[in-house]
């Protein structure tokens, strides 16, 4: 696979003039264990969309109360909404019941990206190297958890299949870690993820448009990248076009961009991935609505190539609306 130049010449152009500012909806907060995060993605990205002109409306939207996608005279939505009703496809599919435009990918990429089982199928059927996984149901009886616990020995890594921002991620060094990490998991989601381990260094790739951003390397001072060292850890390091040999970059920004395709991704995601000590790159997820808080990575690759934190606002709203123009 073989990426794009890493500086397009759209990727350096200056934002093109507007004929007048937009309405434009910031969806935020939500009912999920992401909730507080997407009140400061959304937040910024307001502010940032003021900046450029936009008249701005910020909605804390929730399934109990989606009156703000009733607003007459909105242009856009802009679905900063992490996890559970904004990942999932589900906010994705009544902005379309309305004919509303909004920034992102559709129901069912979201709904894809979102279900980790679901798109690490596709994955390996894409050729994309992703670490060997199994899921476990609650509802399994033991026997058959037991037998399929055997095929993933310690360390190994347990998650949610559909949660996000590595809330409830656990790396279980031990068999009593990993039985109490599958309890919590199953107790709590109903459906747990269990991976193989691979050493590596943790890296993730932007996609903006129909381009790869540059590669960032993640250096979390934690065991990994968990909730505390994406939001609450200023120790965490991120190391824009880290220090790797060219066809390496290459091919970690090819197979983010790949990812982002496979899944039927538009307009922006995040690619995460563990880079082997052996070499080989792999796929972990593609976030969809990915953060843009002060620690997001996103934004931060964006700036790499000169693209500000409010340009990169407006050009997901214009990618939005080139869309529906065609």
């Amino acid at each position: 696979m073989q990426a794009k130049p890493l500086v397009s010449a759209a990727a350096t152009a200056p934002p093109r003039a507007r004929t007048k500012p937009l309405d434009i909806t910031v969806l935020m907060g939500g009912p999920g264990s992401e909730r507080e995060v997407s009140l400061v993605s959304g937040a910024a990205v307001a502010d940032a969309l003021q900046r450029c002109g936009h008249r701005v409306t910020r909605a804390d939207i929730s399934p109990a109360d989606t009156s703000a996608l009733d607003r007459r005279g909105v242009e856009v939505v802009f679905v900063a909404l992490h996890g559970v009703f904004g990942e999932d496809g589900e906010v994705q599919r009544l902005c379309e019941a309305r004919g509303l435009t909004y920034v992102g990918s559709g129901p069912g990429a979201s709904r894809l990206a979102m279900d980790k089982h679901a798109s690490k199928q596709v994955f390996r059927r894409s050729g994309l190297a992703t670490p060997d996984w199994v899921t476990l149901e609650a509802s399994m009886p033991a026997w058959q958890r037991a037998a399929l616990l055997q095929e993933f020995p310690p360390p190994c890594v347990l998650k949610p299949n559909d949660g996000g921002s590595s809330v409830d991620v656990y790396i279980a060094r031990d068999q009593a870690a990993r039985q109490q990490a599958l309890e919590r998991l199953l107790a709590g989601y109903g459906r747990a993820m269990i991976e193989s381990f691979v050493p590596g260094r943790e890296m993730t790739v932007g996609v903006l448009g129909a381009e790869a951003l540059p590669v960032l390397e993640i250096r979390p001072h934690r065991e990994f990248y968990d909730y505390q060292a994406k939001y609450n850890d200023d120790s965490t390091e991120y190391i824009v076009d880290p220090d790797l040999p060219l066809p390496v970059k290459e091919h970690l920004r090819a197979a983010g961009l790949a990812a982002h395709k496979a899944l039927g991704c538009r307009d922006f995601s995040r690619v995460d991935f563990i880079l082997a000590e052996d070499g080989p790159a792999h796929v972990l997820e593609v976030n969809t609505i990915p953060g843009f808080t002060s620690h997001s990575l996103l934004p931060k690759a964006a700036a790499a190539v000169n693209i500000g934190f409010d340009q990169l606002c407006d050009r997901i709203v214009q990618l939005a609306l080139e869309r529906t123009r065609r």
